[in-house]
């Protein structure tokens, strides 16, 4: 799933050291923006892009200081404050939609991990198409490819985001626009540690629950965000220009080859 929880005894690095954004060519002087930029995960992608010399826009639902409030389900407002963002600062070069929930709430689902990845989406290649430059990454999940019970209204609204990010990828494949994935699994956010009731939870997502149809992590470690940054920063980049339409999962193995 996309956010989640706790480092581990085979961590070796933290969120902190865990950065190579300076070696990554093509992200210093870009504009950006981040959607779901409060989250664990936006919040590290925020960090790892402005760390690499990006100029970040971090947009969530709730404004705050440094962030500007959009709602991604509404249409009309994510158009505006793009409008905004352009006449402010200049086009746009890279988005990142890292916005989601985790929810049984099939309607929430929908209108936020997948009616927001397509509200973003069109939004920002149809000002990307014409300039013929631009790189999209969508935040979604390994629960979009791999069903496990208790689940089934994220994992679906994750596999329309990813579905409908490639499709649209594919047609703006020849204006030069890349939209890339980054699925990430059991990671070590709020989110995760929202979903848990015991300590024994941590080992359980590390083990697996065959109850559940639920896979173990063979890497035993949950990720850092960082770890998910870092993936989005490639993806991102000049070091990533021949490549689009890739769902890159970022799990620890916990969904092999599936």
């Amino acid at each position: 799933m996309t956010d989640t929880h706790a480092a581990n005894k085979h961590d070796t690095h933290s969120t902190a050291n865990h950065n190579s954004a300076g070696h990554v060519p093509g992200i210093a002087g870009r504009r950006v923006v981040v959607t779901g930029a409060a989250g664990g995960i936006g919040t590290a992608i925020s960090a790892a892009l402005t760390a690499a010399g990006a100029h970040v826009r971090r947009w969530d639902r709730q404004a705050t200081a440094d962030i500007l409030g959009v709602d991604v389900t509404d249409r009309t407002q994510v158009t505006d404050a793009w409008h905004t963002e352009e006449r402010r600062s200049g086009p746009i070069d890279l988005v990142v939609n890292a916005a989601g929930i985790l929810s049984d709430d099939w309607d929430a689902c929908m209108a936020v991990n997948a009616g927001g990845v397509r509200n973003v989406l069109d939004v920002a290649t149809a000002a990307m198409v014409p300039r013929r430059r631009g790189s999209i990454v969508v935040i979604s999940s390994n629960a979009g490819a791999t069903p496990r019970t208790g689940m089934a209204a994220y994992a679906a609204s994750k596999a329309a985001a990813t579905s409908y990010a490639r499709s649209v990828g594919l047609r703006v494949a020849p204006s030069g626009v890349r939209v890339n994935i980054v699925s990430p699994g059991s990671t070590d956010t709020a989110m995760l540690r929202g979903m848990w009731t015991s300590a024994d939870d941590r080992e359980a997502t590390l083990v697996g629950s065959p109850d559940q149809y639920r896979l173990g992590i063979p890497l035993q470690r949950l990720a850092d965000p960082a770890d998910i940054a870092d993936s989005v920063l490639f993806l991102a980049s000049d070091a990533a220009r021949h490549i689009t339409l890739h769902d890159l999962r970022v799990d620890g193995g916990a969904t092999l080859d599936m």
